[in-house]
C-alpha cells in the first residue's frame, strides 16, 4: 500500500484531468500495447480492458458487492469515527487512464496529519529516501484500527465507488499517488489501461514488489488481457490479500 496523502477537493481533481500538449505527446508516443481487439481478434481492435462490455461488467460487479458488503462498510465507517479524530474517508490523488488525475476514495487509516509528517519520515522509505514509492513498514502515522484495514485491505473497499463512476475496473494496474510526469518512458504503458482495485501485484509480491516489477507484471497484464484472465485475478485476490502478505 502506499503512504496516505492529504485530501484534495473534487473541483480541483476535475481541472487536473488534462495535461499539457507536451506530456500528452510523450504518453502517445508510450501506448502501444492494445494488441488485437477481444471479440473480433483484429489487429487494432477495441481490447478487453477498454471494452463497453469490461465497463459494463466493472460497474454491475461493483454494485452488487457494495449491496452485498453495505453493513460491512457501515460498521467499518463508525469503528473508524469512534476510534481516531477525523474523517471516515477521504478523497486521494491518484493518477488513472492516460495519466488522467481522480480522486480515490478510501477509508482513512492514518493520522489527521499524516501528510505534514510525511517528509520527515522519508529515510524511512523501504525503496530509498530518493524512491518514487513511498512505503515504510510499521507506519508510525498508521492508527490502530488503520493497521488491521490495512493488512486486510478493507481500506480499499471504497475504491468500488470509482469502479461505478468509471475511473476504475475491478483489475488493472494500481493507480499511483505520484503523477505521471515523474514516471519514466519505460512506465508509461502501464497508463494505456483503467486503474484497477486488483491485479497481478496484489496476487504477487504487493508492497514487497518495487515499482519497476510492478511495471514489468502491469506490462505482461496488457499483453495477456482478457475476461478469463480477470476472472482468475479476482478468484486469487481474496486470498492473497487477507493473508496479509505484503501488505503496509
Amino acid at each position: 500500500m502506499t503512504g496516505h496523502e492529504k485530501g484534495v477537493p473534487i473541483q480541483q481533481l476535475y481541472r487536473d484531468k488534462r495535461m499539457d500538449p507536451e506530456q500528452r505527446m510523450r504518453l502517445d508516443s508510450a501506448i502501444h500495447r492494445q494488441g488485437r481487439g477481444w471479440v473480433t481478434g483484429r489487429e487494432g481492435g477495441r481490447p478487453w480492458t477498454l471494452s463497453r462490455t469490461n465497463r459494463v461488467v466493472a460497474c454491475l460487479g461493483a454494485l452488487v458487492i457494495l449491496l452485498l458488503i453495505s453493513p460491512l462498510l457501515l460498521g467499518l465507517a463508525l469503528t473508524i469515527k469512534l476510534t481516531s479524530p477525523g474523517p471516515v474517508m477521504f478523497v486521494q490523488k491518484r493518477t488513472g487512464y492516460r495519466g488522467r488525475k481522480f480522486g480515490m476514495y478510501k477509508f482513512r487509516t492514518m493520522v489527521a496529519n499524516a501528510e505534514e509528517l510525511k517528509e520527515s519520515l522519508r529515510h524511512l522509505n523501504k525503496h530509498g529516501a530518493d524512491a518514487i514509492d513511498f512505503k515504510i513498514d510499521k507506519d508510525p502515522r498508521i492508527t490502530g484500527i488503520g493497521g488491521f484495514l490495512r493488512r486486510s485491505s478493507l481500506d480499499e473497499l471504497p475504491n468500488l465507488f470509482n469502479v461505478v463512476t468509471g475511473d476504475m475496473r475491478l483489475v488493472g494496474p494500481r493507480p499511483t499517488s505520484f503523477n505521471a510526469y515523474r514516471y519514466k518512458d519505460s512506465h508509461l504503458a502501464r497508463l494505456s489501461i483503467y486503474p484497477g482495485m486488483t491485479g497481478l501485484w496484489q496476487i504477487s509480491g504487493r508492497s514487497d514488489v518495487d515499482f519497476d516489477q510492478r511495471v514489468e507484471m502491469d506490462l505482461s497484464y496488457i499483453a495477456e488481457q482478457s475476461l478469463l484472465l480477470d476472472l482468475k485475478i479476482l478468484v486469487k485476490t481474496p486470498f492473497k490479500v487477507f493473508s496479509g502478505h505484503g501488505a503496509s
